[in-house]
């Protein structure tokens, strides 16, 4: 990576200098504002402690959920405040704006050592707006909070892929670096695409095609195995004119779907049984049928035990996986053997030696609900999205611009 590093950084020297690092913070919340999987705030922890160990005034920008650029306490980052200063060890003070008068306050008060993390960064609309000129501004209103003399660390893998004030526009403004995990994540998705070692496979699951239409044009050429799973497979058993009862689909992408069977035909691989159920409900009825064979009425929420046991022998003896969403509707024990049946054939390849990379996103929260070994794979990326846009070939705004 011809970027410069936190380790160049840290050589440089950061005590009492004020650094900006950009986090991905973006964890599940349930009703009650819990967190439910606080795995990217430990990942983030590492580059975070080396700066507060160094001497730096660290002040963190991260984001949650989908605000609509205005305050809203449903998306407020203090449950994660919370959740940080217990990993850190330390107090974590939370602004109570973005970059106003709190935000500048609390950071002009800040103390060697002491961590800031201002309020979600999108409740300001500029943080993702397309003009330029507007997320300068926000850009420039952050590098206030750390002074002339300050630096900008890029931590957050998970929004690498977006072309926004605090992932991109900082960087223009302040002497820039790649953190521990982006650095680490770039390195790993390098090993994916250059040279792999070879049988190489992909699973892609999740809901809709459309999704992981770009990722499939883009690795089906290059790979050996690419399994197909989750809500999106029941497209690709309609192109083959399979009933596929309530099940999801996506009636638009059947054409697309006909034309890559055709295409890559040889390298696609969809389950060949499937679990289905008389409601999308944890207690729903449930059978396992022939893909052939899915009843009107009925929907299907994972892959069968014969689509798992045929998926996992070609897994197992993979030398190069890498997985990005779930088989099923894991978060209903019911429909989760799926998914774990998957994700346990990648564990042991793991164990044989095969270099095997969670992509993020419900596939590693998956691992972590479902109790799975997080050292039975080689690596488990926190961005899921950024992993995917990296694969199928796209430049990543937020690495791009470390370059620079």
């Amino acid at each position: 990576m011809t970027v410069q590093t936190l380790q160049d950084l840290l050589a440089e020297g950061v005590e009492g200098r004020g650094v900006l690092v950009r986090s991905d913070l973006n964890v599940p919340l349930d009703d009650n504002g819990q967190i439910t999987d606080p795995g990217r705030i430990v990942a983030s922890v590492p580059t975070i402690a080396a700066l507060v160990e160094a001497g730096a005034k660290v002040v963190v920008m991260a984001h949650l959920g989908r605000p609509k650029g205005e305050p809203d306490a449903k998306y407020s980052l203090a449950p994660v405040a919370a959740k940080l200063a217990e990993l850190l060890g330390r107090n974590v003070q939370l602004a109570g704006d973005v970059v106003g008068y709190d935000a500048l306050s609390r950071s002009e008060g800040l103390t060697d050592g002491d961590v800031l993390l201002l309020e979600n960064v999108r409740f300001d609309p500029r943080e993702t707006s397309k003009d330029d000129a507007d997320r300068a501004k926000l850009a420039a209103a952050f590098v206030e909070l750390v002074g002339d003399d300050g630096a900008f660390v890029s931590d957050g893998f998970g929004v690498v892929h977006r072309k926004q004030a605090s992932v991109y526009d900082v960087a223009q403004q302040l002497p820039h670096y790649a953190g521990g995990l982006v650095a680490a994540e770039v390195e790993v998705l390098r090993k994916l695409t250059q040279d792999p070692a070879r049988p190489y496979a992909v699973v892609l699951g999740g809901s809709k095609v459309s999704d992981k239409l770009a990722v499939i044009e883009a690795l089906a050429p290059k790979v050996d195995t690419l399994v197909i799973g989750g809500g999106m497979c029941f497209t690709f058993l309609a192109a083959q004119g399979l009933p596929v009862g309530g099940s999801l689909l996506q009636a638009e992408m059947i054409d697309t779907c006909k034309d890559l069977l055709e295409r890559f035909g040889d390298v696609l691989h969809l389950p060949v049984d499937i679990v289905v159920a008389d409601k999308f409900a944890a207690d729903a009825d449930s059978k396992t049928v022939a893909s052939t064979e899915i009843p009107d009425g009925w929907l299907g929420l994972d892959i069968g035990p014969e689509s798992v046991a045929r998926f996992s022998a070609l897994l197992t003896e993979a030398k190069t996986v890498f997985w990005n969403g779930p088989m099923g509707v894991f978060e209903f024990a019911k429909f989760a053997d799926g998914t774990r049946g998957v994700a346990e054939a990648i564990v042991t390849a793991t164990a044989k030696g095969a270099f095997t990379v969670v992509g993020g996103g419900d596939s590693a929260a998956a691992v972590r609900a479902l109790g799975l070994p997080e050292d039975g794979f080689s690596h488990i990326s926190t961005g899921g999205g950024a992993s995917l846009e990296y694969l199928e070939g796209k430049e990543l705004p937020g690495i791009s611009v470390l370059e620079g």
